[in-house]
């Protein structure tokens, strides 16, 4: 598992961009995996607004929002302690 923890500077937002829905408003945002890795802030992803088709065909700079890091972890399932008493079975 694990999670992507971002800051988005809320001053890049173009407000022609916020969706009016049935339950509030919203932005749609893109989270891409940095290409060269990590930054030298150990940042791993960045956001930025979501494009459409036209936007993105037609060479339209992307609104960048921010920067985030991943955070990994191991839910890897217990296991069994094992013991050297010999339990007189096969395996």
């Amino acid at each position: 598992m694990s999670i992507i923890n971002l800051s988005i500077n809320l001053e890049k937002i173009d407000k022609t961009k916020i969706i009016e829905g049935k339950k509030g408003k919203y932005l749609n945002v893109t989270i891409a995996r940095n290409k060269d890795g990590e930054d030298q802030f150990g940042n791993t992803h960045y956001a930025f607004i979501s494009q459409s088709k036209e936007e993105r065909t037609g060479g339209q700079d992307k609104t960048y929002l921010g920067n985030g890091k991943e955070f990994v972890f191991d839910n890897a399932p217990q296991t069994a302690t094992t013991t050297t008493e010999d339990t007189g079975l096969p395996f």
